[in-house]
């Protein structure tokens, strides 16, 4: 654990160190942590943004899109200059910018049942901010048979939505789940759910949706203060109203329960990526 910071950390990180419940330890748990950040749009903007000035010291950047200027009105890491790029290069730019204490690790792919156990094998938990429910499942189901904590989040037009699942691999008599599929067993129906790109997002959502979630990985590292395992808030900036539900283990969940799938690959992530019983 990075217990001897610089003169120049301890200046940089001072607000965290004079916490009780940071302190130089936590701190130097944050350093030697490695994070995947899954998007880099615009929920993975917040969280790599503040990951990055928390001092966590390793983000991975997983994402296959370019920068397009329609982005900008919300995706705060990147500018006008990086239209046409690749997110994980504006992204890693921005973070050696802010804090160059952190080492970035770019994947400029998308996330696939391919993929997924080896980037998952390199991290110590995920951030989910990808925009698709195809990504989300798998997610969910990846990290969820490896036992890799992850922080999700969702938004659309006024509305967000985050949760974390302190995700424990599936066994016989263990404390079992849950999982994002104890909540939603299946994703709509293509079509019947619109996307941002057709219902639009207000520009400033996703900063308080991804602050909170960045909180959640932040706390996870320190291993302090109650996560939001077992609940999901909906945020409704309309309104300016938080609504929270609990999330119970499912017993029959083909994931995070025992007897269920042991793998991604026996997943068919199209269409409601839903996952047939025995």
């Amino acid at each position: 654990m990075s217990l001897d910071l610089t003169p120049e950390q301890l200046d940089r990180y001072s607000r965290h160190v004079i916490m009780d419940e940071v302190g130089p330890e936590g701190q130097g748990r944050l350093l030697d942590a490695r994070v995947l950040c899954i998007g880099a749009g615009g929920l993975g903007s917040p969280v790599i943004q503040y990951l990055a000035a928390a001092g966590v010291g390793t983000l991975g950047i997983a994402d296959d899109d370019i920068v397009e200027r329609s982005n900008l009105q919300r995706q705060v890491i990147h500018g006008d200059p990086d239209v046409g790029r690749p997110k994980v290069e504006s992204a890693k730019e921005f973070v050696g910018r802010q804090n160059p204490d952190i080492a970035v690790e770019t994947h400029e792919t998308r996330v696939t049942p391919d993929n997924i156990e080896g980037l998952l094998a390199d991290y110590d938990l995920v951030v989910d901010g990808s925009d698709n429910f195809a990504t989300r499942y798998l997610v969910n189901d990846a990290c969820t048979l490896a036992g890799v904590p992850f922080v999700h989040g969702a938004i659309l037009r006024f509305e967000g939505q985050m949760t974390t699942f302190e995700a424990t691999v599936p066994e016989e008599g263990a404390d079992n789940g849950p999982c994002y599929r104890c909540l939603f067993p299946e994703a709509p129906e293509p079509g019947t759910v619109p996307d941002c790109a057709t219902a639009g997002v207000l520009g400033v959502l996703p900063g308080t949706v991804g602050c909170v979630m960045a909180t959640e990985a932040v706390k996870l590292v320190l291993d302090h203060g109650e996560t939001l395992d077992g609940r999901m808030v909906f945020y409704d900036a309309e309104d300016m109203t938080f609504r929270e539900i609990q999330v119970e283990p499912r017993p029959d969940c083909p994931v995070c329960q025992p007897d269920g799938v042991a793998s991604v690959h026996e997943v068919e992530y199209r269409d409601t990526c839903s996952i047939a019983a025995d």
